[in-house]
């Protein structure tokens, strides 16, 4: 017989500090997960239910903004029963340092999660020297 495991939901997190905001309901903080390699740095949002028109990636000044609105599901016609998706912004914001390559950040937005990659500069790039002999 399986072992039963419960299922446990990590319930989205609001964001901590929040400046005065212009647009109605709450705003989340979305989990992230980031990833090295020699090349680029890759960082993982999940930003579920943003659709990629309600996405808007900014870059200015070595800081990279990433706001994302979620629409609520229901018609006006419906009436609501019971409601535990919350619906509101998406905002992050990350520091980039002198070793990413700014113009080559690509963004991709696949079933709720985001993913940008963010290239190295050359010099930031380890790589081998070659020996030469006489």
């Amino acid at each position: 017989m399986a072992e039963s495991k419960e299922l446990k939901v990590k319930e989205k997190q609001e964001l901590a500090v929040k400046a005065e905001q212009t647009t109605p309901g709450p705003t989340f903080t979305p989990d992230v997960d980031i990833f090295e390699t020699e090349k680029a740095i890759t960082l993982l949002a999940d930003v579920p239910g943003v659709k990629a028109k309600s996405l808007n990636i900014d870059l200015r000044d070595n800081t990279l903004t990433i706001i994302g609105d979620v629409d609520p599901c229901e018609n006006a016609d419906e009436e609501d029963i019971l409601i535990e998706y919350e619906t509101g912004r998406f905002y992050r914001q990350f520091t980039l340092s002198e070793v990413i390559d700014q113009n080559r950040i690509e963004a991709k937005l696949q079933d709720g999660v985001l993913r940008l990659t963010l290239p190295k500069v050359e010099k930031a790039t380890p790589r081998k020297i070659a020996i030469q002999t006489a």
